[in-house]
């Protein structure tokens, strides 16, 4: 396994991370004991990074996470989130002080650990100012709790925001940008991969291979056995089912299965450091594991560029990516009805 430097922060890191959102009873793997068996597969392999958060299963992933850990925890960059509901509590969410203080030691307990290598703000938070989460976050770096901190789905607008606040306060700056980026999800490479390499941030992309659209388990006029299709409408897009159709015949054609091809690609991009994997099973893991020397060509690569041109999103939004405020509540895109005449 090759390593790369997680953005300016001297960290090494691999360029497969370990996600564990399919750790846990809520959505994956219910079998703790197989699920430190992944992770400690995945460690013996050369992965090096592994990524959580404290919403997943409820604050169960991290709990499995802290388990397999004992005893390598030091030779492990560790990343977790916060901001996603961990309760009924209106304030036990979010990203205010308030709340990020008391998180970040339930995170703590919970992954039996010191300290967090990388704490993460899992999505903008409209409601809290910038400078109050980054102070917040700032102390915890102060007082080795936390080693760097990151950002997750933020749009560039925001990750410029945050570094001119944290410059001009004195404040820790995100070190990191979670972002969603797969062959059918290419839209950060227009602001946010530039942005974030112009401030010298590591990228860790989520969902290499597009919710499970790029494994050949969704295929055109096909039936399929994941059940998360009738969650999200953007896997029975014809557009992008239709996509799919056209990567498919690119990866027999050059004789990768689509799953090497789909994360090669991810992490082939300069400004990308990690894809993080999310295997739920020890058949998932090792078939990305095999993946791992797999180089695209420049040819391959740009023929995944005339299926789906860089910078664009193929069809339907990914719903489970942040979605600004404007694009949720039409108050905030249209003038009352009194106004919209320009006489």
């Amino acid at each position: 396994m090759q390593y790369r430097n997680l953005g300016r922060t001297g960290i090494k890191v691999s360029p497969y991370a370990l996600g564990a959102m399919m750790f846990g009873a809520s959505i994956g793997n219910t079998d703790h004991d197989d699920s430190i068996r992944i992770i400690h597969k995945a460690l013996d392999a050369g992965i090096n990074f592994i990524d959580t958060a404290d919403a997943y299963s409820g604050g169960e992933s991290e709990r499995i996470v802290g388990k397999a850990l004992q005893g390598r925890r030091d030779d492990v960059v560790l990343a977790t989130k916060v901001h996603l509901p961990m309760g009924d509590d209106p304030n036990r969410r979010g990203n205010s002080r308030r709340w990020i203080l008391t998180a970040v030691e339930d995170s703590l307990r919970r992954l039996q650990t010191d300290y967090i290598d990388l704490y993460q703000i899992h999505r903008p938070d409209p409601d809290t100012d910038i400078e109050v989460t980054l102070s917040a976050l700032s102390d915890l770096v102060r007082s080795g709790k936390v080693r760097a901190i990151g950002s997750s789905a933020m749009p560039a607008s925001d990750i410029v925001e945050a570094q001119w606040v944290a410059e001009r306060r004195g404040l820790e700056r995100f070190r990191t940008e979670q972002p969603t980026y797969s062959i059918l999800n290419r839209g950060i490479e227009n602001e946010v991969l530039p942005v974030a390499q112009r401030y010298g941030m590591g990228a860790l992309v989520w969902s290499p291979l597009a919710k499970g659209m790029l494994t050949g388990r969704i295929r055109k006029g096909r039936p399929t056995d994941l059940h998360r299709v009738a969650m999200f409408t953007s896997l029975s897009d014809k557009r992008r089912l239709d996509a799919v159709e056209q990567i498919a015949a690119l990866a027999d054609e050059v004789g990768l299965p689509m799953t090497h091809l789909a994360v090669a690609f991810a992490i082939a991009h300069p400004g990308v450091t990690s894809a993080i994997i999310g295997p739920r099973t020890m058949e998932h893991l090792d078939d990305l594991l095999a993946g791992a020397e797999v180089r695209l060509t420049d040819e391959i690569l740009d023929r995944i560029d005339q299926i789906v041109p860089p910078g664009t999103d193929v069809g339907a939004p990914d719903r489970s990516a942040y979605l600004p405020p404007a694009l949720q509540q039409s108050t905030l895109r249209r003038r009352p009805g009194h106004e919209r005449a320009a006489a």
